[in-house]
C-alpha cells in the first residue's frame, strides 16, 4: 500500500511539472510573436497601396512610429514602419518584411532606449545595431543606413551613461563603414546645464513632442532621398 502511495505522488508530481513546463513554454509563446500583428497590419496596407519604390523607410520603436513623416518632410517619399515598445533586434528579425522588400534608398532607423531599459548592455545594442546593417547592406549593398542616437530621454536619464556608450560604440563603426550615417540627436537636446530639455517632450518625459521631432527633422532631412532624384 505504501509503495502504490509513493508510485501515486511521484506520478502526480511529473505531472504538476509537465503542466507548469507547459504553462511557461505557453506564457513565452506570445513573446516570440510579439509584433507578428503590427507587421502583419503593414502589409496589409501595402496591399491596398504600395510605398514609391526607393523611398525613405523609417524604423525602430515608438520615437520612429510616432513621427509624423508627411508633414515632417514634405518634399521626400516617406514611409513609416515604426512599432512602438520594439528594440534592436525586433527591427533584424522584420528587416526582410518592413524594410528590404521596398528597395529603399534610405533607411533611417532609431531604437535602443527600450533595449537598455529591459536590461541589455551596450555592446548588446551595438551587436543589434550591426546585424541590422549587415542584413541590410547584404540585400542592398548602395542603400544608405541613417542611424539616429539614442535620445537622452529625462524618465531614462539614469541610464545616460550606457546610451553614451552604446552611440559611441556605432558612431565609430559607422565612421568607418560605407553609405552609414551616425545623427547626433543626443548634444542638441541638452542644455546648457547638460540636463535633458524638458520642453522637448511629452509629460512623459519619454516620448518627444514637436518642438523635439523639430529637432530630428532637421538633422535627418539632409540625409534622405529626394522623389526622383
Amino acid at each position: 500500500m505504501f509503495k502504490r502511495d509513493v508510485v501515486a505522488v511521484c506520478v502526480a508530481s511529473v505531472l504538476v511539472l509537465a503542466s507548469a513546463a507547459s504553462s511557461q513554454e505557453t506564457s513565452k509563446a506570445p513573446e516570440a510573436d510579439r509584433w507578428e500583428a503590427a507587421i502583419m497590419a503593414f502589409e496589409m496596407q501595402d496591399q491596398k497601396s504600395a510605398p514609391a519604390a526607393g523611398a525613405n523607410v523609417f524604423i525602430g520603436s515608438s520615437s520612429i512610429r510616432m513621427w509624423q513623416l508627411e508633414g515632417s518632410f514634405p518634399q521626400h517619399a516617406c514611409v513609416n514602419r515604426g512599432f512602438g515598445g520594439s528594440q534592436l533586434g525586433d527591427s533584424v528579425k522584420y528587416a526582410e518584411r518592413i524594410v528590404i522588400k521596398y528597395n529603399p534608398r534610405v533607411v533611417v532607423v532609431y531604437a535602443g532606449d527600450n533595449d537598455l531599459n529591459a536590461g541589455k548592455t551596450p555592446e548588446a545594442v551595438f551587436t543589434d545595431y550591426r546585424a541590422f546593417r549587415d542584413k541590410v547592406q547584404a540585400a542592398l549593398p548602395e542603400t544608405k543606413i541613417v542611424f539616429v542616437a539614442i535620445k537622452p530621454s529625462p524618465s531614462r536619464w539614469k541610464l545616460r551613461e550606457k546610451a553614451l556608450e552604446a552611440n559611441r560604440r556605432i558612431r565609430e563603426e559607422i565612421a568607418n563603414g560605407k553609405n552609414h550615417v551616425f545623427v547626433d540627436v543626443w548634444t542638441p537636446m541638452l542644455g546648457d546645464d547638460g540636463m535633458p530639455r524638458p520642453e522637448l517632450f511629452l509629460k512623459d518625459q519619454l516620448h518627444m513632442n514637436d518642438a523635439g521631432y523639430a529637432i530630428w527633422s532637421q538633422l535627418v532631412e539632409p540625409h534622405l532621398a529626394t522623389a526622383g532624384g
